[in-house]
């Protein structure tokens, strides 16, 4: 099921050249009416006239998380704050927030590319879609909300928590689709598990799972659990929240919506562009929003493009799955260590459940690196040796791949504290020595 043929069918010369319109016109925007983008403009010697081509995006300044703190909560506005009709912020728990403004025709493009993301995944006018998602500043509960709403399905808005509700109205009310943070779905999955409720009641069939990173071995956990079908939906505060970006029926990538939003990949530390299909640093240029447009966004999110065509049909560019962020990886022992990579094996091994704990450490000069995680109930013994042989087992596997030996500690099942919002997989002490 495609929403809009005409833009996610484009070809690849028309939609550089729509790509091109509305480059130039965002420019011109920020030009004349954002006076620190103009400023940073002026600094690189830059003006709207060198930009005619969307190759001569190089030529503009990056943008970056601390813009927006710098110039915290108007300055990057590009319209009166008469036009702003939402507000919405970061998730950010320390400091001052990320505030982006809406105009009403923000908001439009917000619903059309939401409806894009759940067409995609199956969902139209009779389905009943449930939105597990945090309500509020967030953008996660509202654009989820607005995808439905603008497919003609049904919204339950139950926002996060109070999962004994949640399951009670799922089942209930017969919602299709689920969408939520992965770790709270698995949280969901094993909450419906104890209900007692045998899952043929449920009509549940499609989850739409985004806000933090997640592997192809987690997506198998969740699908496994709720009998469902499980897509990756990728958006961000900064450039729009759930809709960004989207999976189709053959997950084989995250479908951009580069008619809105125009990505580049660069190395994240030169901040050169890297050539196609190598991994790198996304970096997203806003071309049709009005309120608080955003050029050469830094996301710090680690991936891949691909522009072949894709056997759906579509031939919007796909983004390989993220690998995780650049502020997210860890330096061990001199080591690169991202947690999507224990991710990966802790869920390819049938006797752990997909919940862990990174705890970093410095001990006497020296970084420490535990890996804690849970093993599965009909797999946990008190017989010792057995539990060596399987610490060794994942030891050995997540050497492997990290490079680097942890310390692996089993522990019992459902010990590791559940996340109702994103996922907490990392206690890093060393920032506090």
């Amino acid at each position: 099921m495609i929403w809009n043929e005409t833009m996610e069918c484009m070809s690849r010369k028309d939609m550089r050249k729509l790509q091109e319109i509305r480059l130039k016109r965002t420019v011109e925007r920020m030009y004349h009416n954002c006076e620190p983008y103009r400023r940073r403009m002026q600094e690189k010697e830059v003006t709207p006239a060198d930009i005619q081509t969307v190759e001569d995006i190089v030529k503009l300044p990056f943008t970056s998380k601390k813009d927006l703190r710098d110039y915290y909560p108007y300055g990057l506005l590009s319209v009166p704050i008469s036009e702003i009709v939402r507000l919405q912020a970061s998730s950010g728990t320390t400091g001052k927030p990320i505030v982006v403004g809406y105009t009403r025709n923000d908001l439009s493009i917000w619903g059309e590319v939401g409806a894009r993301c759940f067409t995609a995944y199956g969902l139209g006018r009779n389905d009943v879609v449930q939105v597990s998602y945090g309500y509020g500043l967030f953008t996660g509960g509202l654009g989820a909300h607005s995808a439905v709403e603008t497919i003609g399905g049904t919204v339950l808005p139950t926002s996060s928590g109070n999962t004994e509700k949640q399951i009670m109205l799922m089942h209930d009310l017969g919602s299709v689709g689920l969408a939520c943070t992965p770790s709270y779905a698995l949280y969901l999955a094993d909450a419906l598990l104890d209900s007692g409720i045998p899952r043929e009641e449920f009509k549940l069939r499609v989850g739409a799972f985004g806000a933090e990173p997640w592997t192809e071995g987690m997506r198998k956990e969740l699908e496994e659990k709720l009998g469902i079908r499980a897509y990756d939906i990728y958006g961000l505060t900064e450039i729009i929240g759930p809709g960004v970006g989207h999976e189709c029926e053959c997950q084989n990538g995250t479908h951009l919506c580069e008619d809105h939003f125009y990505p580049e990949i660069v190395n994240p530390e030169t901040g050169e562009p890297v050539p196609e299909g190598q991994m790198g640093e996304l970096v997203f240029s806003t071309i049709s929003k009005e309120g608080m447009p955003l050029l050469r966004f830094r996301t710090r999110d680690l991936t891949s493009l691909n522009y072949e065509k894709c056997a759906c049909g579509r031939t919007s560019v796909r983004m390989s799955r993220i690998l995780g962020r650049c502020d997210d990886m860890l330096i061990i022992r001199g080591v690169n260590v991202f947690p999507s990579q224990v991710e990966s094996v802790i869920c390819e091994l049938p006797q752990l459940e997909p919940h862990y704990l990174l705890i970093v450490d410095r001990v006497n000069n020296l970084d420490t690196f535990e890996v804690q995680v849970e093993v599965k109930e009909n797999f946990y013994s008190d017989e010792m040796t057995k539990m060596l042989e399987l610490k060794k087992h994942i030891t050995h596997r997540l050497q492997s791949v990290l490079g680097i030996s942890p310390g692996v500690k089993l522990v019992e099942p459902r010990s590791i504290e559940r996340s109702q919002g994103k996922a907490r997989r990392v206690i890093d002490k060393r920032k506090f020595v």
